[in-house]
């Protein structure tokens, strides 16, 4: 259980945080910056879930971003704790494969009935949509930096976070064109339109 009872702890003052394990590293820090990014991301779908939560027939895909927006808290745990040595005394949060496939299966539930995209989409449509649409550029990201972080001597990254963060925007993708009434309300693409 989490108890936060003092939001401000001064620790931070000179540049510095600490990751799960105690170790201190600047705020810039490649694995800070990528756990940083989820959360932004995770901001993004709570603004969506604002339109999601009061629209009945959305009440599906807002079912289903509450639990992205757990995984993804997950996800800040997993990232916060590099495995290292030594090993934590705790057994430390990590995302596992049955959280990628359960979000495989809702992209594919969802996508299962829209429309076949015969152009791109631009963000866009109602409110829930756009704000679904930046999350997914926001995860997008976020996938960029766990990538960089991944290739970096002795940052260990997971394969299902890496994995979970790649299905994530996809799933963005396709929330955003179902609560775009089912893809009715996307806005394509016109290669070339103003020319």
């Amino acid at each position: 259980m989490v108890v936060l009872n003092r939001i401000y702890t001064r620790t931070g003052d000179a540049g510095q945080t600490s990751l799960g394990t105690g170790e201190r590293r600047p705020k810039n820090d490649l694995r800070v910056e990528v756990y940083g990014t989820i959360d932004e991301a995770n901001c993004a779908i709570g603004l969506a879930r604002v339109a999601t939560s009061k629209d009945p027939a959305c009440a599906r895909v807002d079912a289903m971003l509450l639990c992205v927006q757990n995984d993804m808290f997950d996800l800040g745990a997993d990232l916060c704790v590099p495995e290292t040595e030594p090993i934590p005394q705790y057994e430390p949060l990590r995302i596992v494969q049955a959280q990628v496939d359960r979000l495989e299966r809702k992209i594919d539930d969802l996508n299962a009935e829209l429309p076949p995209l015969m152009s791109f989409v631009l963000p866009g449509g109602s409110s829930a949509a756009a704000s679904l649409h930046l999350a997914r550029t926001i995860t997008r990201r976020a996938e960029r930096l766990l990538v960089a972080l991944a290739a970096v001597p002795n940052e260990h990254v997971g394969e299902p976070a890496l994995k979970y963060v790649n299905r994530l925007s996809d799933f963005l993708f396709v929330a955003a064109r179902y609560v775009n009434r089912k893809g009715d309300g996307d806005i394509l693409w016109v290669p070339g339109q103003n020319r």
